[in-house]
């Protein structure tokens, strides 16, 4: 038996700490999270049938913005037929194998691919997987494990915030021995950075916008700099500690949001036009789009400051009107969901391989960029039994100068 966090869903919480998320004070979003239906409690974690299984014990499990929309109420409803609970959260892993597997060892340290593909279930590959577009799977509700659209979100195979959980062999991937954990932890969100940067072309010398300077904001940058040829990369963030970390990562300005549709302006010489009702917008603009907000305020922000023709790329969970299908489905405005394994060579510095010397995927280029990026004081980790503050530090991470919280199951509370 070992400790873990469970979600159980619960309408009544769900619709009261929506309602509260959306008064907007300063305090609402920590409230709401204390309404979510957590619990701590003792978990029993079985194999699931069919081999390639093994338990891992977490060392490290992010608190990801997608799980704060879980908890305040702020996801989308479109998300519940693809989750089962009760269901442990948590898809931002590192941590140790438990079992032998053919190709892991026991004791092998490595971070998790959370998506719940055909391999995973059991399943002959559907078209997505089998072109590689594992994020595009459209059997995440059948075969032998119960509904989830990744480890996090399903009631069988539990998740990062538990000191025990179960992964399939095709979810893992082996991490360096000098790889800190607080760097291995960030794997998982920079390769979902990097395929949302590889989703659409990035011409060389585009001018570029990052809405949002969280952890995916953040990363996104990093990817921008390093795997493409764009231009100027412009940032839009609200604090501070935010703006200093993404000029540290190759933004060349970054700005407070009230600045934003200036900013754009006058890189680009575009033409501002304000309508007698509604907000400015911009005839002209950036090439391209990145919203890293999962906010209504961010996706507007977008559409108004790219130029006829533009691209606006949606990497966080759309708020406002209710565009999920957009990002989970990867439908045109660009949609960006996950990772994809990789069988293409790309153009940011030659084909990618693998350990294995095979084609490589977005967590291989994670892996390299964790390694050389400065990420340090990135992560602050917290135990389980404090769980409570660690979602309020969340709620209010960049207000409170922090980037990512995560729990360290090894911790005593």
């Amino acid at each position: 038996m070992s400790l873990a966090l469970q979600y159980h869903r619960s309408p009544a919480r769900f619709l009261a700490a929506r309602g509260l998320s959306r008064t907007r004070s300063r305090a609402a979003g920590s409230l709401a999270g204390s309404l979510a239906p957590l619990r701590l409690s003792r978990d029993r974690r079985e194999l699931p049938k069919g081999d390639g299984w093994t338990r891992l014990a977490p060392s490290l499990s992010g608190i990801c913005g997608s799980d704060l929309g879980m908890l305040n109420g702020t996801v989308s409803p479109y998300l519940a037929a693809l989750t089962s609970t009760p269901f442990v959260p948590g898809h931002e892993v590192v941590g140790t194998t438990l079992d032998d597997l053919p190709a892991i060892p026991r004791g092998t340290r490595v971070v998790l691919d959370p998506v719940l593909s055909c391999a995973v279930r059991g399943l002959p590959e559907c078209d997505a997987c089998r072109a590689g577009h594992t994020n595009r799977c459209d059997h995440i509700t059948s075969g032998h494990l119960s509904p989830g659209m990744q480890t996090g979100y399903c009631a069988d195979t539990g998740g990062g915030w538990a000191q025990r959980m179960v992964a399939h062999e095709h979810q893992l991937r082996p991490v360096p021995d000098d790889l800190p954990d607080e760097r291995a932890v960030l794997i998982e969100p920079l390769a979902c950075a990097i395929h949302s940067v590889r989703r659409v072309p990035i011409e060389p010398g585009a001018s570029v916008l990052v809405i949002g300077a969280g952890t995916v904001g953040l990363l996104t940058v990093l990817a921008l700099r390093q795997l493409t040829e764009a231009g100027t990369i412009h940032v839009v963030a609200k604090h501070g500690h935010q703006r200093e970390r993404a000029l540290a990562l190759g933004a060349d300005e970054a700005v407070e949001p009230d600045r934003a549709l200036r900013a754009v302006r006058r890189l680009t010489s575009a033409l501002a036009q304000r309508p007698e009702l509604g907000s400015e917008f911009l005839l002209g603009g950036a090439d391209v789009a990145f919203e890293c907000t999962g906010g209504g305020a961010g996706l507007d922000t977008a559409l108004r400051t790219v130029r006829a023709g533009g691209t606006v790329v949606v990497s966080g969970i759309p708020g406002g009107a209710d565009l999920t299908p957009l990002w989970y489905r990867e439908l045109s405005l660009v949609g960006a969901y996950t990772t994809r394994r990789r069988e293409d060579a790309t153009k940011d510095g030659g084909p990618d391989t693998g350990p294995d010397g095979r084609p490589g995927t977005d967590f291989d280029k994670a892996a390299q960029l964790a390694a050389s990026a400065p990420l340090d004081g990135y992560v602050e980790r917290y135990a389980l039994q404090q769980w409570r503050p660690a979602l309020e530090h969340a709620f209010a991470a960049g207000s409170a100068g922090s980037v990512k919280i995560a729990f360290d199951p090894t911790l005593d509370g």
